[in-house]
């Protein structure tokens, strides 16, 4: 049986149970309140209140430029490698923080899949990186198929970070066939 005041009903709609965390709105004091939450929210990137996603997007590409001097191609990759495998746990434990699967103001997975994107078709030019941006950006939103799938079906942190993983696998795969093609 139900503990939903709503009855059987409620558990087939898909309501939330009664002792679930309600939605909370991610601020700058959310954010800074643990250092797991800045991590994840993009360093302030994903509380924009327009287009959060693409903020945090566009966040990657400036860290990328200026990281870039620093880092080899090796470092980038255990970057990228380590910032996904722990990306699960922190996008994880700020979406539930958050009382949502997916929070929009989540970008860190936008920040490691434009990272890998960025560092696979380095070097190519400013404009060449601006079409990588409109190319991954397309994909993160619209959500194509199979993407749109795996956003769907995986859920937690592992789900955050996975659909913009593949949204970068079709960014490359663009890039690839349209270096082919040129």
């Amino acid at each position: 049986m139900t503990d939903s005041p709503l009855g059987p009903a409620a558990d087939l709609l898909g309501s939330p149970p009664p002792d679930a965390p309600r939605p909370r709105r991610a601020t700058a004091r959310f954010m800074l309140s643990h250092p797991l939450h800045l991590l994840s929210l993009g360093f302030g990137s994903g509380l924009s209140p327009v287009a959060p996603g693409t903020v945090g997007t566009l966040f990657a590409w400036v860290s990328f430029a200026v990281l870039s001097r620093y880092l080899t191609v090796i470092d980038w990759g255990v970057l990228i490698a380590v910032g996904f495998i722990g990306g699960i746990a922190v996008c994880s434990f700020t979406a539930k923080r958050l009382g949502t699967a997916d929070p929009s103001q989540v970008v860190w997975d936008e920040i490691i899949a434009f990272w890998l994107v960025l560092l696979m078709v380095t070097p190519v030019t400013l404009v060449g990186q601006l079409w990588a941006f409109i190319v991954f950006r397309f994909f993160d939103m619209v959500k194509p198929p199979p993407i749109g799938y795996f956003d769907r079906r995986l859920k937690g942190g592992f789900g955050i970070m996975f659909d913009d993983l593949v949204a970068a696998f079709f960014t490359l795969l663009v890039i690839a066939l349209w270096r082919m093609s040129v």
